[in-house]
């Protein structure tokens, strides 16, 4: 048995695998497991291979008995947890102790031929085979899960931990008992499908029509599953819109058919909660770009599928998480400039407190130049998300102001660059790599290349040039 030292050597090594290898390596690894291997320490190389994985297909990771009893809720897994129950997402973390419920108390002789079935496929490589006996096995599971659930809620609640986990078995059984139909939307839209055209949307209506007739509980799922699919989510209202005949928000989301659009705003208002949660002034710019976008894209693609009405709840609360961004956002902005102008080197002039000049003596600080990057670098990338991210007019101060500085201080800069000499000009060299850095990311790159032909002719005419001319 391996220590707990080499353990993590071994998951630190395994994490940093190149996709194709880890993807084979797991492969083996999870077949010698269908095979009842017990050489191999199964489940700590697939957990080193994890941070790899994820970002793999499904479709061609090895078929276990788990991995397809998933499919047809795979579409609703999410990872981070949350203190109330969202209809239409399942903690991933919630799965296996379902599974272990459904097949170890609820259905074990079914569940043990079930999984002696597909290792015998998957060992054989007849892979169509494995996926018809899910297929077989989807119905009866749901049915079991769902009966127990509702009738013998203790027992579940005892045998999954919590009442978020049973809540998540619900939804779980569900989708597992129309399991055909979800392998129907997931056929007609492979991830990721570019755009919900014509064709596709009847197609989906079809299905839809189709489950609502075998069951219609599960029906507003459809809409749920094909957003998950899609490069574009919110076209999934488009189901939403064409079943209930109607546009407007007010309509929809008190319906099953809002299941969809209460699952993005959901989605968007996790978007806002980290967005909420960053701090000044250490964060991480590209996550916090990546969360704006994100719920940017959401909110205003919502609003183009749907006629949303102020006083609808969809409306509410869209109005409630934009104001509450566009005020986050609204405070760095504020801020940007002034951490900027701080990382560049300054001083009072004169003997009576002058206004403030380039201090060109100094080294520059490193954590200053450290922070005022990340913020120029925030300024720069939301210059397309800032209005609709509700902080506009706060982006347009911040980009002017951060301009103004720099432009003043790279005039400063270019006239010392002249006249420097001596153990400065090392100083004045670090401070012209930091104003171009900042001035790539405040401008562009062409403004960037003008102040280096600017630099270079400044330094040409410097004394120390003079002198190694001579």
């Amino acid at each position: 048995m391996l220590t707990i030292e080499k353990s993590e050597v071994l998951r630190n090594f395994l994490g940093t695998l190149p996709r194709e290898l880890a993807m084979r390596l797991a492969a083996a690894v999870e077949v010698d497991r269908l095979a009842e291997g017990s050489a191999l320490p199964h489940d700590l190389i697939l957990e080193g291979l994890r941070p790899v994985l994820q970002a793999s297909e499904a479709h061609k990771r090895t078929p276990t008995p788990l991995r397809l009893f998933c499919r047809p809720f795979e579409d609703l897994l999410v990872n981070t947890p949350r203190k109330e129950k969202q209809k239409g997402r399942v903690l991933r973390a919630h799965v296996v102790p379902i599974w272990h419920w459904l097949s170890h108390a609820l259905i074990p002789d079914a569940a043990r031929a079930y999984s002696d079935d597909v290792r015998r496929a998957v060992m054989a490589k007849r892979y169509d085979d494995a996926d018809a006996r899910a297929e077989l096995f989807w119905p009866e599971a749901g049915r079991a899960l769902a009966e127990a659930v509702a009738q013998r809620r203790k027992e579940a609640r005892a045998a999954l931990g919590n009442d978020l986990a049973v809540a998540d078995a619900e939804d779980v059984a569900t989708l597992l008992k129309v399991g055909p139909l979800i392998m129907a939307v997931q056929n007609l839209l492979p991830k990721p499908t570019a755009s919900l055209n014509e064709d596709l949307l009847w197609g989906l209506r079809r299905i839809y029509d189709r489950v609502c007739e075998q069951q219609a509980d599960a029906a507003p799922f459809i809409s749920v599953v094909a957003m998950r699919r899609l490069a574009k989510p919110w076209e999934a209202l488009k189901l939403a819109l064409q079943v209930a005949r109607q546009t407007q928000d007010t309509l929809i989301s008190s319906t099953d058919m809002g299941l969809a659009g209460d699952v993005l705003l959901a989605d968007m208002e996790d978007n806002r909660a980290a967005i909420m949660a960053v701090r000044h002034p250490a964060f991480d710019v590209d996550a916090l770009v990546s969360n704006l976008a994100s719920f940017t894209n959401i909110s205003s693609a919502i609003v183009k599928e749907v006629e949303i009405l102020r006083h609808g709840r969809w409306g509410q609360r869209l109005l409630k998480d934009r104001a509450a961004v566009g005020a986050v956002m609204d405070g760095f902005m504020e801020r940007a400039p002034k951490e900027i102008a701080a990382a560049l080197p300054s001083h009072k002039s004169g003997f009576t407190g002058g206004p403030r000049v380039p201090d060109f003596s100094k080294h520059v600080d490193p954590e200053r130049i450290e922070r005022a990057l990340r913020y120029a670098r925030l300024i720069s990338s939301t210059k397309l998300l800032a209005v609709p991210g509700s902080f506009g007019a706060k982006h347009t101060d911040a980009l002017e102001e951060a301009a103004q500085v720099l432009r003043s201080y790279n005039e400063d800069l270019l006239k010392e660059m002249r006249t420097v000499e001596g153990p400065h000009r090392e100083v004045v060299d670090a401070q012209y790599q930091l104003a171009l850095a900042l001035t790539i990311l405040i401008f562009d790159e062409s403004e960037a290349e003008f102040l280096r032909r600017r630099a270079k002719a400044a330094q040409a005419q410097s004394p120390s040039a003079s002198t190694a001319a001579a």
